[in-house]
């Protein structure tokens, strides 16, 4: 069983940028999804971004907007979300997420119900 941690959650305003990470530790599969999920006090939960690793190969599926990068470093075994131009809509607890099975994960179109492992959040907040 491994664990995921996110960092780099803050308070910034409005057009400014944040760089979310997710650190994983204790994994042993090179076949896996990672997806990062928001969600804002009383809204339902909704995707950011997700990618598949499988080997040396990543696949980068989805953003949520062309203003969310994702990334990784898979020697370090982390995922980024470069976030950039912020809106006050944005303001919401961010999370990342491992999926045990690329091509099942990736085949449904990365949908929350499919990712097992969850980090803690990290608060993102942006003022006008």
């Amino acid at each position: 069983e491994g664990q995921l941690a996110e960092s780099g959650g803050g308070l910034v305003q409005t057009g400014g940028s944040l760089r979310l990470a997710c650190a994983a530790s204790g994994f042993t599969s090179d076949d896996y999804a990672i997806g990062w999920f928001r969600q804002a006090p009383g809204k339902e939960r909704e995707g950011v971004s997700c990618l598949i690793i499988k080997d040396e190969s990543t696949f980068y599926q989805y953003a949520l907007a062309d203003r969310f990068t994702i990334s990784s470093d898979n020697a370090k075994c982390t995922v980024a979300l470069q976030m950039r131009s912020l809106k006050t809509e944005d303001t919401a607890v961010d999370t990342c997420a491992q999926a045990p099975c690329a091509k099942r994960t990736v085949e449904a179109g990365c949908p929350s119900r499919l990712f097992t492992t969850w980090g803690q959040g990290t608060q993102v907040t942006v003022s006008s």
